[in-house]
């Protein structure tokens, strides 16, 4: 069922990541976005989209690429920030992300790698991508 709801201006209509292993970035990803309330929107051959309301997010193994590899440290993007629900569900993600092909940073701050006040899991995946999964509320 298609989201006729009008999107505010200025808001994002999509994120476009792309990934060396498509099949790798989906096991992680699509299990991650899913579990966000995202639905699978296209599929075609070098790549995958979810959608969650207006928005949607696309991997693709794109034969334009000019590197193998992704690195969060250089100029560029370095994570994704969701909101995760609260930090039982925050906790959850984090704990079965794992079996899922994603590693949690900063394990000896966690939840707390953001201050005090900001109770999140911070996920990288096997290409090192990052994710926050924030908590709502403050910590």
């Amino acid at each position: 069922m298609e989201d006729t709801t009008e999107p505010v201006t200025g808001s994002l209509h999509h994120v476009e990541i792309w990934v060396p292993d498509l099949d790798r970035a989906t096991r992680s990803w699509g299990w991650l976005l899913t579990e966000l309330g995202y639905e699978v929107f296209q599929e075609w051959p070098d790549g995958r989209s979810w959608r969650l309301g207006t928005k949607y997010l696309v991997l693709e193994r794109s034969p334009a690429l000019t590197a193998g590899s992704h690195d969060r440290r250089r100029p560029g993007l370095n994570h994704l920030a969701f909101h995760a629900g609260g930090r039982a569900e925050v906790d959850a993600l984090a704990e079965r992300a794992a079996a899922h092909g994603w590693t949690l940073l900063f394990p000896e701050r966690h939840p707390y790698a953001g201050g005090e006040r900001h109770y999140a899991a911070y996920l990288a995946d096997e290409d090192g991508y990052e994710v926050e999964l924030v908590a709502y509320g403050k910590g």
